[in-house]
């Protein structure tokens, strides 16, 4: 007998039928059945009989269930140390984002990338800019995601989509046919901003600060995520990048995008001239793919 007999024969001992032992082992039925045959032909005896519906041990398979349990747990170490032994063939794969894709983004291409590549062990962290360029250049993360391009000579920018910004406002402030909105629709009107500010946040302070009256900061916050936040709280007006306006409608919220259209692209950073291994390629397409796809489900993509 193999192991993979009494692995089935012991899946079929916890569950009593085919079908869910098939699940337990993740096999389908027909090998299920199928093993539990051969193993039935070797040993020249029925393993099981089907009682009501249900499969319940012969007496010969219960008495051969104490050396069957012994030599699945004798082999139990020989395993561990087999998966062991592979686990090195496959380099892990570091990924850093900024915190605003760390919720809408990356959870989920991560999970459809280890769908593709379950051996290859892999680290999501959501971190500032500046720090996802210091772990690129020594070595600490594989690729960086942020909506803000690298200008360090030792970093390659790839854009994989584009987006633009939107302003997030409580239910009722815009009109129901409004699809856009101009910053002088600003002038005035209270507005939440970040304690520490980003490339596209120091950006749209410039724009903003060109408008009369210039609109007021009263609650500086530290994330996007937590921008919206306040917005949904009733605090103010908020102009973001498209991933933190991604559902915001479907939470209550007025979203348009600015006109003239501000640009936000979503790039990938990786270390100058490295390779791009197998499965990190495949997570820069997934990630291509997805934000294309949320984007222009949300109607976020640029004009």
């Amino acid at each position: 007998m193999r192991l993979r007999h009494i692995e089935v024969i012991q899946a079929i001992l916890q569950t009593g039928s085919l079908a869910h032992a098939g699940e337990l082992l993740q096999l389908p039925i027909a090998t299920v059945s199928a093993t539990l045959h051969e193993a039935e032909q070797q040993l020249g005896l029925m393993l099981f009989a089907n009682v009501r519906g249900r499969l319940q041990a012969t007496r010969e398979t219960l008495q051969l269930q104490p050396l069957a349990n012994q030599l699945y747990l004798d082999f139990e170490p020989l395993r561990r140390l087999g998966d062991a032994l592979r686990q090195p063939m496959a380099a892990p794969l570091r990924v850093a984002c900024s915190e605003t894709l760390a919720q809408p983004l990356l959870p989920q291409n991560i999970a459809a990338l280890r769908r593709r590549f379950p051996d290859t062990p892999t680290t999501l962290s959501s971190q500032p800019l500046t720090e996802i360029v210091r772990r690129l250049l020594m070595d600490e993360a594989d690729v960086g995601f942020s909506l803000s391009p690298c200008e360090h000579s030792g970093v390659d920018n790839h854009t994989l989509a584009q987006g633009k910004v939107q302003l997030l406002a409580p239910h009722g402030w815009l009109s129901p046919k409004q699809k856009y909105i101009a910053l002088h629709d600003l002038a005035g009107q209270s507005m939440i901003g970040l304690l520490e500010p980003d490339p596209l946040s120091r950006l749209l302070d410039s724009k903003l600060q060109a408008v009369h009256p210039v609109p007021v900061i009263n609650i500086q916050v530290q994330s996007y995520q937590m921008v919206r936040s306040m917005v949904e709280a009733g605090e103010g007006l908020a102009l973001v990048d498209p991933f933190t306006a991604v559902g915001a409608k479907k939470s209550g919220l007025d979203v348009c995008p600015l006109s003239p259209a501000i640009a936000v692209s979503l790039y990938a950073l990786t270390p100058k001239g490295s390779v791009i291994s197998p499965a990190l390629s495949a997570l820069l397409d997934i990630t291509r793919q997805k934000a294309e796809s949320l984007l222009a489900d949300q109607g976020l993509v640029t004009l």
